[in-house]
Formats: C-alpha cells, structure tokens, sequence
C-alpha cells in the first residue's frame, strides 16, 4: 500500500517495471496520498500496485482473508472476499458482474496469464458464480449494453465505515496517465459524492470467514 505508519513509504509493488518506471511510481504515490478520494493503482491482473489511505479507510474493517484482500488483488476482493458486500453497496449487480465482465476481456487479452487462469478456476468452482460468468454475463451485457461494463464514469454506491458518510454514492474516475498505460497500470478513483442516498433496508449477514461471497443469483434471461 502507498502509506504505512510512521511515514515509511515502501516502494510500490510493479516487478516487471524498469528502475525509471520505479521512481516515477515512487513519485506518483506520494501524489496519490495527497488526494481526499479512495484511489488505487492495478496492473492487468487487478493487482494492486499502490493505494492511498482514503482507500485503507474505505476497508478498514474488512477481515483478512488468504488470496483476496482489498489491497492485493482487487478483482478477487470483489469476486471472494465474504465482507467486501460490507463496503461495495448493491455488490452482486454493480460490482460483480461488471468486475467478471472485466475478467472476461483481460483473458481475450492475456489467455495465457497464469494469475488471471487461476482467478478463472476459482471462479468455475463456484456453480453460481460459474453460472454468471457463462450464462448471466452474456444476458446481462445484451440488456445493458457494453458501456455498463466500463468503470470509468460508473456511478457506485459505497457502504462507508465512517458514520458521517454511511451509504454514498460515488463516481469512478479513470486518471491513468500515459506513463502508467506504458507500464501496463491503470489508476481508479472513486469520487465521493456528498448527497447520501436512503441507507439499505438490511445489511446481510457476514458470512463464514474462509467462505466466498459469491453471487447468489443469476440475472434469468428474459423471454
């Protein structure tokens, strides 16, 4: 992550990039930590290369998990993690779908990725999620269009843990500067919004540490 207690700055995690790329990703962290917005840096397999403490706010209470924490990996954090419904509101239909979408295209891009190969696996072990990804994904794409796929300009509603904010919607911003598209990183944004909509009528339950949280429905496609 971009910033640790007592000031320490570790270098930001991108093993494939140059000595150059490095400190001008070193550079571009502390740049990151002066904005007021949740905001993360990944690389093509959604690993995290860097995030700001807004973003460590926004999960500061969700639990540790193996393979899927929020500042790891955050395609698997949306896909497995049991709590991250906790703080992505209206988790199955904003977020999962358009984050297997997103699977979908990197492997048409990166076949042969063995990091996203095995997200894939781990996503034809669930019947549900599998279902989705198959079947629900395809549908869902014919009913809302392509463009509902893209993060950039998307309106999602987070579940913050800071009492004063509750459920706020916010707008992802895509801020991926040229240096970062030629280092194969694209950095997110999620802009808060100060209208807080209607809380939700009931949070569901925390499941199971160890479990996934995986979809519990498939969008059933229309006559």
């Amino acid at each position: 992550m971009a910033h640790q207690a007592g000031g320490q700055r570790p270098a930001p995690r991108l093993v494939a990039a140059g000595c150059e790329a490095q400190a001008y990703l070193q550079d571009y962290a502390t740049l990151l930590e002066a904005v007021p917005f949740p905001s993360l840096v990944v690389d093509h397999r959604w690993n995290v290369v860097m995030v700001n403490g807004a973003f460590e706010t926004l999960f500061r209470g969700v639990r540790p998990h193996p393979t899927a924490m929020p500042g790891d990996n955050f395609l698997r954090f949306v896909l497995f993690h049991p709590d991250a419904g906790d703080v992505l509101g209206e988790h199955e239909a904003a977020w999962c779908l358009p984050m297997l979408a997103h699977l979908r295209t990197a492997l048409e891009r990166y076949g042969h990725d063995h990091e996203l190969q095995a997200i894939r696996r781990d996503v034809a072990q669930d019947p549900i999620m599998e279902a989705a990804y198959r079947q629900g994904l395809p549908h869902w794409i014919h009913a809302v269009g392509e463009a509902a796929t893209q993060l950039d300009g998307a309106v999602r509603l987070l579940l913050h843990p800071d009492p004063r904010r509750g459920p706020t919607e916010c707008r992802i911003v895509d801020e991926t500067t040229r240096t970062l598209e030629e280092i194969g990183c694209t950095r997110l944004t999620m802009v808060l919004r100060d209208a807080r909509r209607p809380a939700p009528a009931a949070r569901r339950p925390r499941r199971p540490r160890g479990t996934g949280a995986h979809l519990t429905v498939v969008p059933a496609p229309e006559d």
